[in-house]
């Protein structure tokens, strides 16, 4: 589990992951917030359902994907947070819109 390095600079915020309230700073990354929590992990793989975490933190590897106010596959390292946002992690295939 990760920890912030200096004092909170800008506006408190609560979002909600996985339904429970979590605070956070105005636009630090969705990706920054999972890594400060007990479970890291923002998604599983398709396929064996591996865990994954955010890695690169510049929307290169795609580890980080979650749903986001209910649109899936949303590259949390690329995303600031606001205030009221539902982020859900992501089991399996991602739901497609139609």
């Amino acid at each position: 589990m990760f920890r912030k390095l200096r004092d909170v600079q800008g506006q408190a915020v609560t979002i909600y992951l996985d339904g429970v309230a979590v605070l956070a700073e105005e636009n630090e990354s969705v990706a920054a917030v999972l890594l400060r929590q007990e479970q890291i992990w923002s998604r599983t793989t398709p396929v064996s359902g591996a865990l994954r975490a955010p890695y690169c933190m510049m929307g290169v590897c795609f580890d980080c994907l979650a749903t986001v106010d209910g649109v899936s596959s949303i590259q949390t390292c690329l995303t600031p947070v606001r205030d009221g946002m539902r982020i859900e992690r992501q089991l399996g295939r991602p739901e497609l819109s139609s």
